[in-house]
């Protein structure tokens, strides 16, 4: 990635980070690398493809048919509405439609993929896309109908279409005609050339999109459900030792150590310890490392992965217009994105899991360790009408338990489909999908963990069993952050909003870490 100092990301000048997309997803500007160079290896490409067609090579998807339908010779009168007819019968997409923000990140996605230089199109096309991104113009793209080879065909569809005038856009937070968009600021439309239809929708950049916004959710979840660990262990009266650095030196994982380094700071570790009648503090406190640790050890191969897909030219065929010839492959496949997306879900849904058994310790009575019963805050006569955090505990339950069905692996469920030409697909779409849902229900199990923690220390400050010496910095800070959002539940109280209000500082990451 360049970026330079207006926020701009420069593609086609190196390989682009997941914080690339990410920064376009959430409205940075977008630049083509202005080099000579990088303008003559695309044209190199549309060229030769220019002159196969009037030699009349056969190309596929250029002068064939597509998937099973390749054997199918088309006409050179027809060939140059070919890829229309492919945008068009791709237009089938169903299910919610990507957000805004995920829309502009597949724009990302694409344009980096097909700036490459293999695909075979267009300065033109590549500029449109430009165009979309920088007038914060976003396709409308439903979520459903991709099986992840022969790529994102149908989500992508949209895209194309978008392109050349079609079909909606999401445009100042409104779904509008993209004709009526394109006219209002004076934008034309451009005519795809025979190879860019396939060239735009034969690819990976939807499953990866969602990747890369993912990716940046889940190394916050890291974070912050170590923040809360270490909150909910103060309130607890847990023991620091478990999360000792000569303990951790024997089994080194470095994602389990900097989760336990970063709970021994938080736990003021070098002081004495608090005293507690208990030897070893139940699992859910004590392997808190080992378990959000899986997580950030999970995370250094999943960059890898994901920007290796970015950074990737993906569809079918690759046009080598240096030495002029034709590749046919299956770049398309999506099995790497499934694998990371599989295997990212599987780790999120275990910090629910954890936060929700600290929260059952934690609201219960008789685990507690002289909390009151589901944290409330009502003292003497009002106390028995007042039920605190009970129901939130429910909902923890709900949504840990949702979060846990989802994470059936999404990639071992391909298909055979297209008259058995795609009979082996990737489902990185749907594993996409899939993780963003146990990220949702994960980031509602922790806003409610953090308000829930945040009480458990309130009570104990106000009962005068912990001072703010107990507190390191870090926990003050946390702590003042929720108090100033967020009022100590005394009296029972609709939560809800406070609930949206806290998923939604968690999704912004409003809050440095550490």
């Amino acid at each position: 990635m360049t970026s330079h100092t207006d926020n701009t990301i420069v593609f086609g000048e190196a390989p682009l980070t997941i914080e690339s997309v990410v920064a376009i997803a959430n409205g940075s500007r977008a630049a083509l690398n202005p080099s000579e160079e990088f303008t003559a290896r695309i044209d190199r490409g549309s060229r030769f493809l220019e002159r196969l067609l009037k030699e009349e090579g056969v190309i596929y998807g250029v002068t064939t048919g597509y998937g099973d339908s390749c054997t199918v010779a088309i006409p050179p009168a027809l060939v140059n509405e070919l890829p229309l007819h492919l945008t068009r019968f791709h237009g089938c997409g169903l299910g919610d439609n990507l957000d805004h923000v995920q829309s502009r990140a597949v724009l990302a996605t694409r344009l980096n993929s097909l700036t490459q230089g293999v695909s075979g199109v267009t300065m033109e096309l590549l500029s449109q896309l430009v165009t979309l991104i920088n007038h914060d113009i976003s396709p409308r793209i439903p979520q459903e109908g991709s099986v992840g080879a022969s790529g994102d065909l149908t989500p992508l569809s949209y895209v194309a279409a978008a392109l050349i005038g079609e079909r909606e856009v999401i445009y100042k937070g409104q779904l509008r005609p993209t004709a009526e968009v394109f006219a209002e600021l004076g934008i034309e439309p451009i005519t795809l050339k025979p190879k860019e239809g396939l060239a735009l929708m034969n690819g990976t950049s939807v499953m990866t999109a969602l990747a890369c916004l993912a990716y940046k959710r889940t190394e916050y979840l890291a974070q912050l459900s170590t923040r809360i660990t270490a909150m909910v262990s103060l309130a607890m009266h847990g023991n620091d030792f478990h999360f000792d650095e000569a303990l951790f030196a024997v089994k080194p994982h470095p994602g389990q150590q900097q989760i336990a380094k970063w709970l021994r700071d938080d736990l003021q570790a070098d002081k004495p310890p608090r005293n507690s009648d208990r030897l070893q503090d139940r699992y859910s406190l004590r392997c808190a490392p080992h378990v959000i640790g899986v997580l950030q050890d999970t995370l250094p191969w999943a960059r890898q992965m994901i920007e290796n897909e970015l950074n990737s030219a993906n569809d079918n065929p690759i046009i080598d217009g240096d030495n002029e010839r034709v590749l046919h492959g299956g770049h398309f496949y999506g099995g790497h994105i499934a694998m990371v997306m599989d295997s990212l879900k599987t780790a999120i849904a275990n910090i629910a899991d954890l936060l929700d058994r600290q929260m059952a310790q934690l609201m219960d009575y008789k685990f507690n360790n002289g909390l009151p019963f589901n944290l409330t805050g009502a003292e003497g006569d009002r106390k028995p009408i007042n039920h605190g955090f009970k129901a939130v505990q429910i909902g923890i339950s709900a949504w840990t338990a949702e979060a846990l069905k989802h994470t059936m692996p999404a990639s071992v469920f391909s298909r055979s489909t297209e008259c058995h030409n795609q009979d082996k697909v990737s489902m990185g779409t749907i594993a996409s999908r899939d993780c963003l849902r146990v990220l949702q229900l994960t980031e509602q199990v922790t806003a409610a963990s953090l308000l829930a923690a945040t009480q458990a220390l309130e009570i104990r400050r106000k009962h005068g069993e912990l001072d703010l010496n107990h507190f390191s910095p870090a926990l003050r800070t946390m702590t003042k952050h929720v108090l100033d959002e967020f009022k100590m539940v005394i009296e029972d109280r609709p939560l809800e909003q406070d609930l949206r209000r806290f998923v939604d500082n968690i999704q912004r990451q409003v809050w440095e870490l550490y």
